[in-house]
């Protein structure tokens, strides 16, 4: 989906997103896109197997390029976690051992706390094929797992951080309805104007005997009206409607004349 505006403000901040020795150039500039969309910039990345700087790299992220430039590369896990407080390990696989468990809605709001707290937090991410090992996932604090189908768990890691950065990015709303914009202010036609429009219709159908009977007119003019009322039309939007229903016109309507009535200039 387009949208990108350099015009409006840029987010940046956030937990650090931790890449455990991937593999891609292509993968890693797909997860800076994802952060990038929801207000993600902190990219570590842990001994990536086709080295650093990356082309590729820089073009996946797809103008993402505030998080490829300030991306950091280190030769071991302990050191990409060294200045955090507090670790979420993401996995599909059930584990042994006694760290707790969450799914991204909860994680997204305990980092957020976190974060607002005033903590460092960080986000770890496995390798493509393998995921995280279990010596990797005993350095975390907390796991993160999300509700997929358990037939078919494997996420790619742009997908896993796409996840949590959108949940990152929730837990900040003042709602979880809000969105990123409204729907324009427009203000309800004032009924002449939709009286107007009924009385169009109306004239039209009857100039083409739609109307059969009294009766049927009557209720066929009720359903009408009680479709047209019900949207709420603003006067642009009638407009609208009264302009594509002229068009329709094979009749003189009351004050106007048919092109080539007598008095036409030629």
């Amino acid at each position: 989906m387009a949208g990108t505006d350099r015009n409006r403000e840029l987010i940046t901040g956030g937990p650090a997103i931790i890449l455990m020795e991937p593999q891609l150039g292509e993968n890693i500039g797909m997860v800076a896109r994802a952060m990038a969309n929801f207000g993600l910039s902190n990219l570590r990345i842990v001994n990536p197997r086709d080295g650093w700087p990356n082309d590729k790299a820089v073009s996946a992220a797809a103008g993402a390029s505030h998080v490829i430039s300030g991306a950091v590369v280190f030769d071991s896990l302990p050191e990409a976690m060294a200045d955090l407080n507090f670790v979420y390990a993401t996995t599909a696989r059930p584990r042994d051992g006694h760290k707790p468990v969450a799914g991204p809605v909860e994680a997204g709001e305990v980092l957020r706390a976190r974060e607002n707290a005033g903590e460092k937090t960080g986000l770890l991410f496995g390798r493509e094929r393998i995921g995280l090992r279990n010596w990797e996932i005993s350095l975390a604090d907390e796991i993160v797992t999300f509700p997929v189908n358990p037939a078919y768990a494997s996420l790619n890691i742009a997908q896993a951080v796409l996840l949590m950065s959108y949940e990152w990015m929730k837990s900040g709303l003042e709602s979880p309805h809000q969105t990123a914009f409204d729907k324009a202010d427009v203000a309800p036609a004032p009924k002449s104007d939709l009286h107007g429009l009924f009385e169009q219709i109306e004239e039209g159908l009857d100039a083409r005997g739609y109307f059969r009977s009294e009766t049927k007119r009557m209720k066929a003019v009720d359903n009408l009206r009680a479709v047209l009322t019900r949207p709420g039309f603003s006067t642009d939007e009638i407009n609208v409607l009264r302009g594509l229903f002229a068009s329709f016109d094979k009749f003189s309507r009351p004050g106007q004349r048919k092109p080539g009535d007598a008095g036409d200039e030629e």
